[in-house]
């Protein structure tokens, strides 16, 4: 019984880490392959063309339609503004706000 009991103790420890691997089903619906298929042959992409340049036309549409979109290669935003580099001011506590983080105001 005492092996039995380890044996169900160690069969959950090692299965415990397992629900980690689980993934959510974030693959596209049909729906939405089929409308991403007509904008490329919107934008001048033929799938049932027999064509050695395969790689290279269905990359010009899609460039076609991501300008249309506006959308990039590099995530989603085409506007706004960076700080990047920009210095943040930081002044230090004064003996005052010390006493107040620290000993709650006394």
């Amino acid at each position: 019984m005492k092996t039995f009991v380890i044996a169900v103790a160690a069969a959950s420890a090692l299965a415990v880490p397992l629900s980690a691997f689980c993934q959510t089903d974030a693959s596209p619906t049909r729906a939405q392959v089929r409308a991403e298929l007509e904008k490329l042959e919107q934008a001048g992409y033929n799938p049932a063309k027999d064509d050695p340049n395969y790689p290279v036309d269905i990359q010009t549409a899609q460039a076609r339609v991501s300008a249309q979109s506006g959308a990039t290669g590099y995530g989603g935003v085409t506007s706004g503004a960076s700080t990047s580099g920009s210095r943040t001011v930081v002044q230090p506590a004064s003996s005052e706000e010390l006493k107040q983080i620290y000993f709650g105001g006394q």
